[in-house]
């Protein structure tokens, strides 16, 4: 009778450690640094002598305590092995390499946008930023993707500038027109 070869010179099979899953677990940690944080952010919240019995500091606390709680349970969950199941249904090739080039590209529009935003104003810093980001990516032709970035990009300064009243700074090109000034 053969007996399969276990991978020792003794014939015992060899027992390993459970492994841990390191990422699963520092996102567990992260989660209850970030409760922590929102107790010790929430703590320093004045509470004004009006304040009832649901004063500022309420919701912070609420906030925080089940960020912890959850934080907890995952890490005493992964330690008992019980991990998350992996996805099945993404459809990535694990081995292509990352391009760099593209990202990059996009770091680069990013850093442009911020830097156009107090010249320029937000509206034309945005439209670069939308241009830049297709254009990246590979959406063609270029005309197109510079008129919808034109495009979204004032109508995206009208709703937050001219509707909701957020300060952006219309530029230059829009300071007398009273619709993108917020």
């Amino acid at each position: 009778m053969n007996v399969p070869n276990s991978g020792s010179s003794s014939g015992r099979s060899i027992d390993t450690a459970p492994v841990r899953p390191l990422g699963e677990l520092i996102f567990a940690g992260i989660i209850v640094l970030v409760g922590v944080v929102g107790f010790v952010a929430g703590a320093g919240i004045p509470v004004p002598p009006s304040a009832g019995v649901v004063g500022p500091k309420v919701f912070p606390f609420i906030v925080s305590g089940i960020l912890v709680v959850i934080g907890l349970g995952l890490v005493i969950q992964l330690f008992r092995g019980h991990t998350g199941a992996a996805e099945e249904g993404e459809d990535i090739d694990p081995d292509v390499k990352t391009d760099w080039l593209t990202v990059g590209k996009l770091v680069g529009f990013l850093a442009v946008h911020i830097a156009l935003i107090v010249p320029l104003g937000w509206p034309v810093a945005a439209a670069v930023l939308f241009f830049g980001a297709a254009w990246s990516l590979g959406a063609k032709p270029w005309w197109r993707n510079a008129i919808i970035a034109v495009v979204l990009a004032l109508i995206l300064q009208f709703v937050f500038a001219g509707l909701l009243g957020v300060s952006l700074p219309a530029g230059f090109l829009l300071e007398g027109v009273e619709i993108f000034n917020g």
